[in-house]
């Protein structure tokens, strides 16, 4: 398929929340709205929901249904729409897009290595496999060795490829340049190589990458499209850019993400600033060593 139209700047979005108890306090809905109007405005690509990002783990299931099928209506097709659907069980996994199936305007699945339980290369063929056979939308897979515990190696990946055409893309997030690379020169030209680092997004763009699904964009969605953009056209102004954000890419995970990120939104007043538990606000000193360094670089 032409996947052209999947290049660029994806956001993986936040999920705001109203103050109240940490363990259930409700999703803020008049907060998500305007954070989606911020990537609208912004010219992103596309939003991803439910990512680790949104605090999934912390969602119930109808939370996560609401926030997608009423958002979608927001976005009337102004940037493309993924949901991250994995979980470390095959099974969960397809019953979630099974049930995501049912919600028109959904663009394309995220589906991340099974976490915790750290399977063999054949048991992530397989499940990968398995849940790309059980829809007709296009799946992104998602390698993060550092929150699985496992890589997805390149030759499953082609492996997987072969075996499933609607497998158009991979999340690289192994912070391994040389695989990146390795993905890109052995994977056909239109399948996707996406950063799952920010920090990553310009050298990756220069190997052959195609964009990035990012943390950063929920904060300055406009500078980030423009970032993104002269990195896949290699204008040179790309790589004066990748130097000017270094640092911010670098602080905006001094804590676990998405601490920073909200604690950013939530210093511009978009947010208010809380969390679910296991998250949590940040500690005081990285705290102000990151609302310092936004101040003094008017971020």
């Amino acid at each position: 398929m032409d996947t052209s139209s999947y290049r660029g700047l994806w956001t993986a979005l936040i999920t705001p929340f109203e103050a109240g108890n940490s363990l259930d306090n409700p999703v803020d809905y008049s907060a998500l709205d305007r954070l989606l109007q911020m990537q609208i405005d912004g010219g992103v690509t596309g939003v991803l929901f439910l990512g680790t990002t949104a605090e999934n783990p912390t969602l119930s299931t109808a939370e996560g249904m609401e926030i997608v099928r009423k958002w979608i209506e927001k976005l009337e097709g102004k940037t493309k729409v993924m949901v991250n659907v994995g979980t470390y069980a095959t099974g969960k996994t397809i019953e979630n897009i099974h049930m995501y199936d049912t919600i028109d305007g959904i663009d394309a699945y995220l589906v991340v290595n099974p976490y915790y339980n750290k399977p063999t290369q054949t048991g992530l063929y397989e499940h990968f496999v398995a849940a790309a056979k059980s829809t007709q939308r296009p799946v992104v897979l998602y390698n993060i060795k550092g929150r699985t515990g496992v890589n997805l190696e390149t030759d499953t990946l082609l492996r997987i490829i072969a075996t499933c055409p609607n497998v158009i893309g991979v999340k690289e997030a192994s912070g391994d340049i040389d695989q990146m690379q390795e993905v890109i020169d052995r994977t056909p030209d239109n399948f996707l190589v996406l950063s799952g680092d920010d920090g990553l997004t310009y050298e990756l763009a220069q190997r052959g990458g195609d964009g990035v699904i990012s943390v950063a964009s929920n904060c300055i969605p406009g500078d980030m499209a423009d970032f993104v953009h002269l990195s896949l056209q290699k204008d040179p102004h790309g790589k004066e850019l990748a130097e000017y954000f270094t640092e911010f890419f670098d602080k905006l995970f001094i804590q676990t993400n998405p601490l920073p990120a909200k604690t950013y939104l939530a210093h511009k007043g978009i947010i208010q600033e809380t969390f679910r538990l296991p998250m949590c606000p940040m500690d005081a000193h990285e705290k102000k060593i990151w609302l310092d360094f936004i101040e003094e670089k008017k971020l």
